[in-house]
């Protein structure tokens, strides 16, 4: 049963942020009958559709084609030498942005959401006010406002360093650039601007890239990255960027200096919670410095609500958008729901692209008494004509008790689509055995997920040793 209107506020719902979880909870907070207020300093769609996955994605695709021209020729092709314009793409992505953002302001519209084009804080618990002065009262407030691009520390010449967000819009295709990062956006970024031609350096302070993945799979990851041609430096940071001409000197923090023409950093997004006056009202942030909710997204101040980015439970588009679906379907529908954060599938859009779910298996030891690890890498059937110097790796580790997938680790052709469907056998309890007993697909990539049998690695406790990481019994 949707939740009457409260016709003391002006609204019942405002929402802080039009981007993809904001732009769900307004849609259905609305289809319950609620009437909703959404403002956006910015465009309609927010980090996903405006400047993060829909335009990168878009890249990805583009600098893919230079391998695809390679591999023809293995398969009786004759491609003539290909040109490629760096401002077509970059005008034909700004149309495809045009053209979704004015699908989300049709939705809303459609829902009776209004929609306003400015800067929005809270004055109080029940105010919020525009940047114009005008003021809105409001039932609920729900914060969406994502997360904005960290440059990190201050060091001599930070000014000349690109986010992401410059870099889906530079007037043309740098020659060279240096890459500070190593989490998803900056491997995404290393591998489009190598498949475009670029000459790419990646630098990262950790040991290796993708903090947080599986170790095989980061491992396998780099040195294909490394096979392509980017420089892979890791255990470095940038410790200066200087001007020279029309280029740039990136210092190192071991001493070396790269010439490049432009510099990119890409070390991490923050919650977007700056001044929107969250202090006027006591609400509280952890210490990751996302703002704390309740596992109803509900924050410290009970008629204000969180969802997505700015809560830095799990970053990434379809959780915001689950969050405020669940958050509206809890408010205003009657129907209290938790949006679930584990076993999240997620895909990294690197070359060759990455599907994980599940725990790495540093994670699946500390937390099983017994696990089973299969993997297996070999030459996709593809390459085989094409000549080209590539590896598929497939990773599946098992609760050796029950059975249970407890994690899934690929990187080639389409991972991210694999690991889509995967995802719903790890998310209903597939057992091993489960995966044996289905027939594999032949000749395929996939097949491999359901006929390795050989372990790789077995794992087990003696009796009474207490799991790193779990209670003693």
């Amino acid at each position: 049963m949707a939740q009457s209107s409260n016709s003391q506020y002006d609204v019942d719902l405002f929402v802080i942020g039009a981007g993809s979880g904001g732009v769900r909870a307004a849609r259905i907070a609305a289809s319950y009958g609620a009437r909703v207020m959404i403002a956006e300093e910015f465009r309609v769609g927010g980090t996903c559709v405006i400047r993060g996955c829909v335009p990168k994605k878009l890249l990805v695709y583009a600098s893919r084609f230079s391998h695809d021209f390679e591999d023809a020729a293995g398969f009786g092709w004759t491609v003539p030498e290909a040109t490629f314009s760096w401002p077509a793409l970059i005008a034909n992505k700004d149309r495809e942005i045009d053209r979704l953002e004015a699908a989300y302001v049709a939705t809303l519209d459609r829902w009776k959401v209004k929609i306003v084009r400015s800067r929005a804080m809270i004055e109080d618990a029940h105010t919020i006010r525009l940047a114009n002065g005008d003021k809105v009262t409001t039932d609920k407030i729900l914060i969406a406002t994502g997360g904005w691009p960290h440059m990190g520390p201050h060091i001599p010449g930070l000014e000349h360093a690109i986010s992401s967000n410059e870099a889906l819009h530079l007037p043309e295709l740098p020659k060279r650039i240096v890459i500070q990062g190593g989490g998803y956006i900056a491997v995404e970024f290393a591998c489009i601007f190598a498949g475009m031609g670029s000459e790419v350096t990646l630098v990262y302070r950790g040991e290796n890239i993708l903090r947080g993945f599986d170790d095989d799979i980061r491992e396998h990851l780099r040195n294909e990255m490394q096979a392509r041609g980017i420089k892979v430096l890791c255990g470095h940071t940038v410790t200066a960027i200087e001007r020279s001409g029309d280029q740039y000197v990136t210092r190192l923090s071991d001493g070396q200096s790269i010439a490049s023409d432009k510099v990119l950093f890409a070390i991490g997004r923050r919650p977007n919670c700056m001044g929107i006056g969250m202090e006027k009202v006591g609400i509280r942030c952890h210490e990751h410095g996302g703002i704390e909710v309740d596992e109803y997204s509900r924050t410290t101040v009970p008629n204000i609500y969180a969802v997505g980015d700015v809560t830095n439970r799990v970053n990434l588009t379809p959780v915001a958008i689950r969050e405020g679906h669940a958050f509206a379907d809890t408010v205003y529908g009657g129907k209290p729901t938790k949006a679930d954060h584990v076993d999240v599938p997620t895909a990294v859009f690197s070359e060759p692209e990455l599907g994980v779910i599940g725990l790495t298996e540093a994670q699946a030891r500390a937390q099983l008494d017994k696990l089973d690890v299969y993997k297996t890498t070999f030459r996709p059937m593809k390459a085989t004509l094409s000549g080209r110097a590539t590896r598929v790796f497939m990773k599946l580790l098992v609760d050796g008790v029950t059975g249970r997938v407890v994690g899934c680790h690929i990187a080639g052709p389409d991972a991210g689509e694999l690991i889509q469907l995967i995802g719903i056998a790890v998310k209903m309890g597939a057992t091993k055995a489960d995966f044996d007993a289905t027939m594999a697909v032949h000749p395929t990539m996939a097949e491999e997920l359901v006929t390795m049998r050989d372990k790789a690695a077995s794992y087990s406790r003696q009796a009474g040793e207490k799991a790193p990481g779990k209670a003693a019994e």
